[in-house]
């Protein structure tokens, strides 16, 4: 059997970054079972407090499983399969539209009790193609404007649109910033760069204007207080789950706004039980752990062997950091209400098993980033 010297001479894994994810999926698990416990026993289609948690654990042991898989293989074998990856996914992307909507979006790919989200893996599928291109294009190019940037943003932004169609404004934002962030590591000019962004932003805008409901959550975000059964319902209770808690918390399980006050308070709202029975202590260390995965996600990125290794790993952390960010700054009220999970920490399977890969792949950089 021949042996791949690359592979041969691959180091161990970055251990504070895999220590990171492995709490942040263990907070995670524990966090959905105890913001869902009150929700799953009284729901007449489940009547078992421990549902979310049974689903939530599997998919974590499944998540492990594959990122252990993905830690194993050449991050550099993954390029030679971008374009099968890219066709696969606008499938999946075009496929969810032949299910039935759920709260009016079109999101999920249904296979009896199991549900597949492929916008979870449009996020690093244009990261993938971003990063195997500009290494083919080299440096130079990507500082101009109509070889250097436009394509990357036509490609994103087609990926984006898909989403969007989708009813998915939020993972469609994640999109466009993972590829500005990618584009200005790669040496983009920041003339390109402001010009671009002053472009994605007036379509943000009209993503807001355009869509009564988004516009509903634009204007509750600045006064929730003004329609507090309707718009700013979700905000405000959220709030007040906060600052019930305190710097201690009210004690792990001991919620009070989980029990039908936040709407599924196990997915895109978790972070405000958490800071509900664990306190400020409970959201910083969260906080803090986000921090070192992004901390750790950047020095694989600089110690990376090559420009493929190093955009990778940005955009897996950009995909992560941003999520984060705005998941958190949506519970604390710093910007409108829009769908988008804590990473590691919210209720999904696919979301859960997709970031994990991810993860994978990013430990691969790191086994490699002492060598060359």
């Amino acid at each position: 059997m021949k042996i791949d010297k690359s592979d041969a001479k691959m180091s161990s894994i970055d251990f504070p970054l895999f220590t990171t994810i492995m709490l942040l999926t263990a907070i995670g698990v524990v966090m959905v079972y105890s913001a869902s416990s009150y929700k799953a026993f009284f729901d007449k289609s489940t009547q078992d407090s421990m549902y979310f948690l049974k689903k939530q654990g599997l998919w974590a042991l499944i998540g492990t499983f594959f990122m252990f898989c993905t830690i194993k293989v050449n991050y550099k074998k993954i390029r030679k399969y971008t374009k099968i990856l890219m066709i696969i996914c606008v499938v999946f992307l075009l496929i969810v539209f032949a299910f039935e909507s759920t709260n009016g979006a079109q999101r999920w790919i249904r296979v009896g009790t199991v549900g597949f989200q492929p916008s979870e893996l449009a996020k690093y599928i244009v990261v993938l193609y971003m990063a195997r291109s500009i290494e083919v294009k080299g440096g130079r190019k990507i500082e101009t404007l109509l070889y250097g940037v436009i394509p990357y943003l036509l490609v994103s932004g087609f990926y984006a649109g898909l989403v969007f169609a989708e009813k998915n404004l939020s993972i469609a934002a994640v999109i466009m910033i993972v590829t500005l962030i990618i584009l200005y590591v790669s040496g983009a000019k920041i003339i390109h760069m402001l010009g671009v962004v002053g472009v994605v932003g007036l379509g943000g805008i009209a993503g807001i204007i355009f869509e009564p409901y988004r516009m509903a959550r634009f204007t509750s975000f600045l006064n929730p207080w003004a329609d507090p059964k309707g718009s700013g319902y979700q905000l405000i209770q959220s709030l007040l789950a906060l600052g019930s808690g305190g710097i201690w918390g009210m004690g792990l399980g001991k919620s009070r706004q989980k029990c039908y006050y936040i709407p599924e308070p196990h997915t895109d709202f978790i972070f405000s039980i958490i800071g509900e029975e664990l306190g400020l202590i409970g959201c910083t260390v969260v906080v803090v752990l986000f921090v070192v995965l992004v901390w750790r996600g950047i020095v694989i990125a600089i110690k990376a062997k090559d420009t493929y290794g190093t955009l990778v790993a940005t955009g897996i952390t950009s995909v992560i950091a941003v999520q984060a960010i705005i998941n958190i700054a949506v519970v604390t009220g710093a910007m409108p209400v829009t769908g988008v999970p804590l990473p590691f920490i919210s209720y999904g399977g696919s979301s859960l098993v997709i970031n994990m890969i991810a993860m994978g792949i990013l430990l691969n950089i790191s086994r490699q980033s002492k060598y060359g």
